[in-house]
C-alpha cells in the first residue's frame, strides 16, 4: 500500500525492499506490543484460557504445567493480525506471493481459532477433529499452489525442485506432481510448529530464527545480481517476500515478550497453525523447501518424534520416548521447562547458521 508512495520524492526510499521489510518488522513489532496487554486482558475476561491435559498417562506432566491453567490462550490473533496489517502497508500486494501468502495466513488462522474456541469452551484439548483439520489443511495448500502453478509469472518457477547446495534444480518441471508435493510441506509445516508449541516460547523463538533466515534466502531469490553471484534461483516477485518473512519476524518478537516463560499468554493453535504454514510458503516462494529439514530443524525434530513415538507404539507395543513431542520428554526426564526452551533455541540457532552456510556452498 505505500509502495505506492515512492513515486513521490519525498518517500523515494519506499521503493526499496530492505527498508520496507525492516519497517514491516517494526510495525509488526510495536502493534504486537502495543496490543498485547490489551489482548491478554480480553482474552482472560472471556475466560479463554488454555485446557491443560490431565489423563493418567500424562498425570507428572499435569503436576508440572498445573499452574498454566487459566492463561489465556488465542494469544495467536496478535501474530496473525499485526503480520497482515504490516503485510498490507509494506508489501505489493499486486505481487502472486504475497497474495498466496495472505490467503494461506487467513485460511489456517481461521482454523486454528476454531480449533482453539472448540477447546476452550468444551474444556478439553480435542478441538477439531484431526481428519477435519487435515482436509481443510490439503484443501487451503492446494489452492495456494494451483494459484502460483497456474499463474502465468510464477507458474515455470514454481514448478522447480532445488536440493540446498546444488545450483541447478534437481527436477525442472515437476508437473502436476507440484500439486501433491508443495501442498504436503505446507501442511507438514504448519503440524510441526503446532506440534512445538507446548512449551513457553519455544515455537516462538523457533520461528524468529527460521523467519529470519528465510528472510535471507528470500531478498536474495528477489535480487537478480546476488541470485546470481550465489546461483541461486531467481525470480524478481520473490524480494517481496521477504516483507512477509520480516513482518512475521517482528510479530513473533514482540509476542515473545508476553509468551516468554512463565507465558502470560499461549498462542494456541490460531498462532502455531497459521505460523507453519506462512513458514511453509515463504520455502516454496523461495524453492527452499528440502532446506526446511535443516533451518526449521527443530520442528522437524518434535514432528519425527511423534511419527517415531506413534509408530513403536503401534508396532511394538513399546514407547521410545517418555512422552511426545520431543520437549516434553526431556521435562519428564526432570528438565526444567526454561532450560529444555532455551536448549531448543540454541539447536534452532545452529540450525539456522548451517542453512545460512549453504548460501556459499554450490
Amino acid at each position: 500500500m505505500l509502495f505506492q508512495l515512492s513515486e513521490i520524492d519525498l518517500f523515494n526510499v519506499f521503493q526499496y525492499q530492505t527498508f520496507r521489510a525492516a519497517a514491516a518488522a517494526l510495525t509488526a513489532f510495536f502493534l504486537t506490543m502495543f496490543l498485547g496487554n490489551w489482548a491478554i486482558l480480553k482474552l482472560t475476561s472471556l475466560k479463554l484460557g488454555q485446557p491443560i491435559r490431565t489423563k493418567e498417562e500424562v498425570h507428572k506432566l499435569a503436576d508440572l504445567h498445573g499452574g498454566k491453567v487459566g492463561t489465556p490462550t488465542m494469544g495467536g490473533i496478535l501474530i496473525v493480525g499485526t503480520v497482515l496489517i504490516a503485510v498490507l502497508l509494506w508489501t505489493r500486494l499486486d505481487n502472486p506471493f504475497i497474495q498466496a501468502l495472505i490467503f494461506v495466513t487467513l485460511v489456517s488462522g481461521m482454523l486454528g481459532f476454531a480449533d482453539d474456541y472448540l477447546k476452550v469452551t468444551k474444556k478439553n484439548s480435542v478441538g477439531v477433529r484431526g481428519k477435519m483439520k487435515l482436509l481443510v489443511q490439503f484443501v487451503m495448500a492446494i489452492a495456494a499452489i494451483a494459484f502460483l502453478y497456474f499463474h502465468p509469472e510464477t507458474g515455470d518457477y514454481v514448478r522447480k525442485l532445488y536440493f540446498p547446495s546444488i545450483k541447478d534444480p534437481i527436477i525442472e518441471n515437476m508437473g502436476i506432481i507440484s500439486l501433491f508435493f508443495l501442498p504436503l510441506v505446507i501442511v507438514g509445516c504448519s503440524n510441526a510448529v503446532n506440534l512445538t508449541d507446548g512449551l513457553d516460547g519455544l515455537a516462538t523463538g523457533c520461528t524468529i530464527t527460521t523467519c529470519f533466515t528465510y528472510g535471507i534466502f528470500t531478498y536474495v531469490t528477489g535480487n537478480s545480481i546476488a541470485a546470481d553471484y550465489l546461483l541461486l534461483p531467481h525470480h524478481p516477485g520473490v524480494g517481496e517476500v521477504a516483507i512477509f518473512a520480516a513482518a512475521l519476524m517482528g510479530a513473533c518478537l514482540g509476542f515473545l515478550w508476553f509468551n516468554c516463560h512463565p507465558a502470560r499468554v499461549f498462542m494456541g493453535d490460531t498462532g502455531s497453525l497459521s505460523i507453519g504454514s506462512m513458514i511453509g510458503m515463504i520455502a516454496i516462494c523461495c524453492k527452499q523447501e528440502l532446506l526446511l529439514i535443516v533451518v526449521g530443524f527443530v520442528f522437524v525434530m518434535e514432528a519425527t518424534s511423534v511419527i517415531l513415538q506413534v509408530a513403536s507404539f503401534k508396532l511394538t507395543g513399546k514407547r521410545i520416548f517418555k512422552m511426545s513431542p520431543i520437549h516434553h520428554h526431556f521435562e519428564l526426564l526432570g528438565w526444567e521447562e526454561s532450560k529444555v526452551i532455551n536448549r531448543f533455541w540454541i539447536i534452532s540457532i545452529i540450525s539456522a547458521l548451517v542453512g545460512l552456510m549453504t548460501l556459499k556452498v554450490r
